[in-house]
């Protein structure tokens, strides 16, 4: 196992910020990008990269911008079972986002949401990647969420809420549309 003593230090627990504080950096960041996009709509488009290194058994250490992680395996699938799954992370990747786009469209429609908590499942069937039946989809065949908000709104508002979010989350699209993926090996 590797430990990740060159990388950045980061906090151990994630800062509180009040209401009003993420209130004001939801409309801070929602302005900022309105006003870059109408001046230049190119600044619209992002690219997002990660690299990744192969350590241990079936280990990975991901390296995206300043932070630095590790993804691994269960015993069962030849892993050290010293971090979470690929899978795992995919569905907690699903989570993140969704919290982020439920905070930003609450505050954007004027939805009071007090706090946030998403369980996510996702079944996958372990057949294909294996090898055993390429007739199986090796990815997950079903991703279920179970969102609880809480907070005054009536809960047909919050339903709408979910729609708006599940309009706008780019990690649900991903989940929900294929994409397209190009692939170059070269020869260390």
């Amino acid at each position: 196992m590797t430990l990740l003593t060159d990388a950045p230090s980061t906090p151990s627990t994630i800062p509180a910020v009040s209401i009003a504080e993420r209130a004001e950096r939801l409309d801070a960041a929602g302005a900022a990008w309105s006003e870059r996009i109408a001046a230049d709509p190119s600044t619209a488009k992002l690219t997002f990269r990660a690299s990744g290194i192969a350590e241990g058994s079936v280990a990975t250490t991901i390296r995206a911008g300043k932070h630095r992680f590790v993804v691994d395996e269960p015993e069962a699938l030849a892993g050290d079972d010293v971090a979470a799954s690929p899978v795992e992370y995919a569905l907690g990747a699903l989570i993140s986002c969704q919290v982020v786009v439920y905070r930003l469209y609450a505050r954007a429609l004027g939805i009071r949401l007090l706090d946030i908590a998403i369980e996510a499942e996702g079944d996958l069937d372990a057949r294909n990647l294996l090898g055993i039946d390429d007739t199986v989809r090796p990815g997950f065949s079903a991703v279920r969420l179970t969102i609880t908000l809480t907070g005054p709104e009536s809960t047909e508002r919050y339903e709408y809420l979910r729609e708006v979010v599940d309009a706008h989350c780019p990690v649900l699209d991903l989940f929900q549309n294929p994409t397209p993926v190009s692939a170059t090996v070269r020869k260390g």
